[in-house]
């Protein structure tokens, strides 16, 4: 018998798909307005990996209206390209943030690009396979999927990219007094581990989405708190 808690995500799952999808819109544009206006790369840097969040919202919101096929699956397989080439920007938001002198910029993008090429490049490969849990979706086959593209999207772009962000956030949080970059490591992991520890481990895609949009809002909140503190 399905517990309270899993019919609720069930029944929630599809309106606030695309209840999220129209709030990583929102965020998208005030993000990239603030960069317009100030050229702080926090901002655009945050825009960038929300324009990922966006996409991967609307394709799963797509999954509510649209049926199995040929079109759909395409737009999902770009859904995991769009991961790979965005999730590795959240490397220079923790050296900006850190305000890492210009060597040591230049050493977090040039680790950050290869691991965009390697992100992209395990997104094309992989292959996906229709699931139908609250929506219909293509998600990762682990088994036809290569191994070394399982261990791009899950170890390094799924986790290894949280961690440095969650360890920059400490940092920032003692030099700089505020917690809101912490704040957005960990609730991402937070979430993400939350579907596993209830037993919805086919609702983790949902259940993270939440760990999703509470990064971006302390993206945003950090970003106008370093704004506001950046020397004149």
């Amino acid at each position: 018998m399905t517990n309270p808690m899993r019919r609720l995500l069930l029944t929630a799952c599809p309106v606030l798909l695309w209840v999220i999808t129209a709030f990583q819109l929102t965020m998208v544009i005030c993000l990239f307005r603030r960069y317009g206006r100030t050229k702080n790369m926090l901002y655009l840097l945050s825009g960038l990996v929300c324009v990922g969040l966006f996409y991967d919202s609307l394709i799963l919101s797509l999954g509510t209206v649209l049926s199995e096929g040929a079109f759909l699956k395409g737009i999902s397989q770009l859904r995991y390209i769009s991961h790979g080439g965005l999730i590795p920007l959240l490397l220079p938001i923790c050296a900006y943030a850190l305000s890492m002198n210009k060597p040591g910029k230049t050493a977090v993008w040039i680790v950050t690009g290869i691991l965009i090429v390697l992100g992209i490049a395990s997104g094309a490969v992989t292959k996906t396979a229709a699931e139908n849990v609250a929506v219909i979706r293509y998600a990762s086959d682990t088994v036809l999927t290569p191994g070394w593209a399982n261990t791009i999207s899950t170890s390094v772009l799924a986790y290894g990219m949280v961690i440095p962000l969650v360890i920059a956030g400490i940092i920032v949080w003692i030099k700089q007094k505020t917690p809101a970059l912490f704040l957005s490591g960990f609730l991402m992991f937070a979430f993400s581990a939350l579907g596993p520890a209830t037993g919805n481990f086919d609702l983790i895609f949902f259940i993270s989405m939440f760990g999703e949009v509470c990064m971006v809002v302390f993206f945003l909140v950090y970003a106008d708190f370093n704004q506001k503190h950046k020397p004149q």
